[in-house]
């Protein structure tokens, strides 16, 4: 099956909070990604509500719910216990845990397994036993999977930023995709799945995913919503899904 495509709407989220306004509406961009075909939605709510609010969750659980049931919802931050109480509020089919200071731009690196195993194994049963399936922000590298796998979390997501960071760059870009692939192939060998997010777009995920067939999923915001402008969100979400696989 080819890889499924999560729509992140961060981007979306912080073009409408420029404006006391509601839109463009986060809850209706939604709307149109699932029903082009998207399998799922990913926000990030951070504390200083920069991008996705907490209020924006209930209406996108209600979406997900009342009209794509086959849809996933895929919350993302770090594990204070404020963002544990808003997962177990709106439970999402995924949680992807990841390191960020509250001040970061944006997610820029993953964990370090080894040193926060024992932080993050309590949080990962505690989201289990609510349901989700719980995914592990993580460099593109080998180092300290046997640890994430001993958290318990089922998946981990690949920081793909080096690899899409030299777009310019062929074989820059290649090496980078080699060192995803390893990873990958690491992964996979000690049970763990795969997703992968960040800066991916059309041009450069038909060769992460041919090097990484078993990857599940890849969750884009940034630059889905950059195409979405000149585009369309419904032309777009069918321009990446053509990316990933689907015919």
């Amino acid at each position: 099956m080819p890889v499924k495509l999560s729509v992140n709407l961060n981007a979306v989220a912080m073009l409408r909070n420029r404006r006391d306004l509601p839109w463009p509406s986060v809850t209706d961009l939604g709307r149109i990604a699932l029903a082009a075909g998207a399998h799922g939605l990913t926000v990030h709510p951070r504390p200083d509500q920069r991008h996705t609010r907490n209020s924006d969750l209930p209406e996108l659980r209600a979406l997900i719910d009342d009209e794509f049931p086959q849809a996933e919802f895929n919350i993302e931050g770090y594990p204070t216990q404020e963002f544990l109480a808003l997962v177990e509020e709106n439970e999402p089919e995924q949680v992807t845990l990841v390191p960020d200071d509250p001040a970061q731009a944006t997610s820029d690196h993953g964990w370090d397994f080894e040193e926060q195993l024992g932080f993050l194994t309590p949080i990962i049963a505690r989201l289990k036993k609510g349901g989700a399936r719980v995914s592990l922000f993580a460099n593109p590298d080998e180092q300290g999977l046997s640890a994430a796998r001993d958290s318990g979390a089922q998946r981990v997501e690949f920081y793909t930023g080096p690899y899409a960071s030299h777009y310019a760059d062929a074989d820059a870009m290649a090496r980078e995709l080699e060192k995803l692939g390893r990873a990958a192939d690491a992964a996979l060998a000690k049970g763990l799945e795969i997703n992968a997010g960040h800066d991916l777009v059309v041009a450069n995920l038909p060769a992460l995913v041919k090097r990484v067939p078993q990857l599940m999923e890849v969750s884009i915001g940034h630059g889905l919503t950059a195409d979405a402008l000149e585009f369309g969100m419904e032309k777009t979400v069918k321009r990446f899904l053509n990316a990933c696989g689907w015919p």
